[in-house]
């Protein structure tokens, strides 16, 4: 039997129970959510040709509407349990909702983790949960950017449910106003679905790219809801696992 020295233990990677289970499968969930509400929604502000035959043998825009529609409330539902996951669960289920903007060391990471991103910092710095500039991100696009399209969205529907509907006491009656008219609503509401499209895209590159060049696992921990660290250092934030 061999054994294994210290230096061998000490190099070994660590792992820490990051994302719990309600906050991974919330993340996937809103991530179909998304994906169905961006597809249905382009095909609503650009509709496909008309089909031949009769108009009355086809509802396929009736149907592409149905999932938009069904989407969005799976979107809201599910928002507003992560808003409750946020206090029911541990201390990074509520830190893209809590980010310290008030702290000046944490604006310090904010700029190395851009400089890590655009190659200019040499090396990565150890987080257990996001890292700040992640977290920004997530705080500023995702959370205010999913209540934005909710509450434009809502606005929406509520215009096309007439005014005896609650989303038109909720919404429609006051967003549509600030806005000047409906068709600005949709504009914004467009323009919503590309920023978060882009969002997306970058996301995904990011968590890639940090799987392959970061100190620690990224998409694998969004499925086990382990991290694990490729070194033995300290991590950076004071989540730290040692």
């Amino acid at each position: 039997m061999v054994m294994k020295s210290t230096a061998d233990l000490q190099s070994q990677p660590s792992t820490v129970y990051v994302y719990e289970g309600p906050l991974r499968l919330w993340h996937w969930v809103n991530a179909l959510a998304i994906l169905t509400l961006a597809v249905t929604g382009y095909f609503i502000a650009s509709p496909l040709p008309t089909l031949p035959g009769e108009a009355s043998d086809h509802f396929l825009m009736g149907y592409i509407r149905f999932v938009h529609f069904a989407a969005g409330y799976v979107l809201i539902a599910g928002f507003l349990l992560r808003v409750y996951w946020a206090f029911a669960g541990n201390e990074h289920a509520r830190q893209i909702f809590l980010p310290p903007i008030f702290s000046a060391k944490w604006w310090g990471e904010v700029r190395h983790e851009i400089e890590w991103y655009l190659f200019i910092a040499k090396a990565p710095k150890k987080y257990v949960g996001h890292n700040p500039l992640a977290t920004l991100a997530m705080h500023v696009l995702f959370v205010w950017g999913i209540i934005f399209m909710i509450i434009t969205g809502l606005a929406l529907y509520g215009e096309g449910e007439g005014m005896d509907s609650w989303q038109y006491a909720l919404f429609s009656s006051w967003v549509i106003p600030l806005f000047g008219n409906s068709q600005w609503v949709h504009t914004y509401h467009h323009l919503g679905m590309w920023v978060i499209v882009i969002f997306v895209m970058v996301h995904i590159y990011a968590a890639f790219r940090e799987d392959i060049m970061s100190r620690q696992s990224i998409i694998s921990t969004m499925i086990s809801g382990w991290r694990t660290f490729k070194d033995n250092q300290p991590a950076d934030d004071r989540h730290s696992p040692d």
